[in-house]
């Protein structure tokens, strides 16, 4: 799905969150395991007669690793997923640029990579429609690309893509609040969003209303967009909480702007409901440990994408499939779950939460 954002016509301070969150507002699932093998020899059939990518060294790798500027945590944690991953394998060379919020300077970026030569581009645009034209001109060098969560315009462009399921955010936080909700007759819940410019908020909304509709006993009262930061998370929170003096439960779309959220709760002395996050910030992840506060579960977008990326990378260019698939060939998209973390499973994520 695109995150394409347009980031390159706002204003430099929104530009950064725009493209940002145009990337992703944020999480964390399981890591697509490209690169394990358990299956004894005599297990394997003539379908997977093919080369699977595993942790044994092959053929060198060097990979390009492209993407915005780390401004913000759920980018650091992309930067930090993509080097950890790359240092497993000794068989891999990772080549990253600085990274760039302006698009110009991350096509020239990426284009001093197709110079170097490298075999694979990993590449998660600063706008996916702005960078197309270098992803076209990396595979026409004969260079694959590995498109990272906001998508280029033309499939041309790459040759993979991995990102993220907006739509899935909403409809699992709609789920997990409808499923608490069920018993409870004429159930208020309340909606903080991201940037409506985004797509990916119209996406995570309508995924949202999508997953209520299956409540019939449950109705959104209100809605307010705020920008994915702590600062219009507390003063958009405050607005809600003070038109709303009764409701069930909140689905806040970001976890880092549910930081001032919270702040924005705790000061107005409010634990009648329950809340839902968007992301798989640590800070979140320690609060649903702590199981203190209204804070019940946040729905993934994970940054383990990056690292994921780098297995993707890695088999295309030793000419190598997916491990636990029959193909020969990576898939041309992969589209990641957004999977709920509470209480019971926040341990075995804890370690993806980012700051």
């Amino acid at each position: 799905m695109s995150h394409s954002t347009g980031a390159s016509a706002m204003s430099h301070g929104t530009s950064r969150r725009g493209l940002l969150f145009g990337a992703a507002a944020v999480s964390t699932t399981a890591l697509l395991t490209a690169c394990t093998s358990n299956e004894s020899k005599d297990e394997k059939t003539a379908a997977d007669n093919r080369p699977a990518a595993d942790d044994k060294p092959g053929k060198h790798v060097t990979i390009g690793f492209a993407g915005p500027q780390a401004d913000h945590g759920w980018l650091n944690a992309i930067n930090d997923n993509a080097e950890s991953r790359a240092k497993k394998y000794s068989d891999v060379t990772l080549e990253i640029t600085e990274g760039s919020n302006d698009t110009a300077a991350q096509i020239g970026q990426i284009e001093t990579l197709i110079n170097k030569k490298v075999d694979v581009l990993v590449v998660l645009p600063a706008d996916g429609k702005a960078l197309t034209q270098v992803g076209l001109k990396a595979m026409r060098a004969g260079i694959p690309v590995v498109n990272l969560d906001r998508i280029f315009n033309s499939p041309q462009a790459y040759r993979c893509w991995i990102g993220g399921d907006n739509y899935g955010m909403g409809l699992n936080a709609g789920t997990y609040i409808g499923e608490k909700l069920k018993g409870k007759p004429n159930a208020k819940v309340v909606e903080l969003a991201g940037l409506d410019n985004l797509e990916l908020t119209k996406q995570r909304s309508k995924g949202f209303d999508d997953a209520l509709r299956n409540y019939p006993n449950i109705r959104k009262v209100a809605r307010q967009a705020a920008e994915f930061t702590v600062e219009s998370g507390q003063a958009k929170m405050a607005q809600l909480l003070q038109a709303q003096p009764k409701f069930d439960a909140l689905w806040n779309h970001d976890d880092d702007q549910g930081v001032g959220a919270l702040r924005a709760i705790e000061q107005a002395g409010r634990d009648d409901f329950l809340m839902v996050g968007g992301a798989g910030a640590l800070s979140a992840f320690q609060a649903l440990k702590q199981d203190n506060g209204v804070l019940k579960a946040t729905v993934l977008y994970p940054p383990t994408m990056a690292a994921s990326a780098i297995d993707l990378a890695r088999a295309l260019g030793q000419g190598k499939g997916v491990s636990g698939m029959a193909e020969f060939e990576i898939p041309a998209s992969i589209t990641l779950y957004s999977a709920v973390v509470d209480k019971d499973n926040v341990d075995q994520y804890m370690p993806t939460g980012f700051r």
